[in-house]
């Protein structure tokens, strides 16, 4: 999987005339990189935060994101679903604000699977760049592509960026397919724990688990699914590990962070 260095970040910022910053709303402070937001600003770019998936949490914590970033960061940012084409006429309309050039050049850049590609296909109205639902499976963006997308609008799809000071837990599962990261239920047990803390009802909402433990959810999960090794009839908690990451990405289990 490519993912994209700073000196390339910088050489693709150099291209462009407005940048988007496209951010998971679940977890937007996770899912963003300051380091890019400085380099937009050392470069003069104008960019705006686009606040992905605003489908999977309630209005008034899109509100309160959005009042977040305005108020306390000082920066634009857009609420949007891009699998559900909510919100990109309104992105639209903010970027020929700040920029009547023609033609324009927009730059679509965030972590991997934040929705990068799925916001250009909407845009475009056809699958202009491929899609794929987990890091590291054919589809995934491997170098910077330009689509025009109609009226003067180029917008350019670029690699992955993992943020240095990202989130430990979405950065693991962001930039690895998922049978590739080293230790599954590692990571799904911090997952785990990141989800229940904010909400406790999570795993009996989303697979009927009346709990918030780890260690419980992972061998109940693998019974419920018949996973169990054919030995001692226990629990392969490897593969509900896995299921819980891929359910994550797909916003399967609810879950969000309110601003600080």
């Amino acid at each position: 999987m490519l993912l994209a260095n700073w000196r390339l970040v910088k050489e693709l910022l150099e291209t462009v005339d407005v940048a988007l910053e496209v951010v998971d709303v679940r977890d937007p402070l996770s899912t963003r990189s300051k380091r890019f937001e400085r380099l937009c600003s050392g470069l003069g770019i104008k960019y705006v935060v686009v606040l992905n998936k605003s489908d999977l949490v309630p209005r008034d914590v899109v509100r309160a994101w959005i009042k977040y970033f305005e108020e306390v960061e000082g920066m634009r940012a857009v609420p949007i679903s891009a699998q559900k084409r909510l919100g990109t006429l309104k992105l639209r309309k903010i970027i020929r604000r700040l920029s009547d050039k023609k033609p324009l050049i927009v730059g679509v850049f965030g972590m991997p699977k934040v929705g990068k590609s799925t916001l250009i296909n909407t845009w475009a109205g056809r699958h202009a760049a491929r899609t794929s639902p987990y890091p590291g499976t054919p589809g995934y963006t491997k170098k910077a592509q330009l689509f025009n997308v109609g009226g003067g609008v180029y917008l350019l799809d670029t690699p992955g960026i993992i943020p240095v000071e990202g989130d430990e837990i979405e950065v693991t599962i962001r930039m690895n397919p998922i049978d590739t990261i080293k230790n599954p239920v590692a990571t799904a047990v911090g997952l785990i724990k990141r989800i229940a803390s904010h909400n406790p009802k999570a795993f009996r909402e989303a697979y009927g688990i009346d709990s918030s433990d780890p260690d419980i959810i992972l061998r109940e999960l693998a019974f419920k699914r018949g996973w169990v090794y054919k030995s001692d009839k226990e629990p392969v908690i490897t593969e509900s590990a896995k299921l819980i990451i891929r359910d994550y990405l797909d916003g399967k289990i609810r879950f969000y962070v309110l601003p600080p």
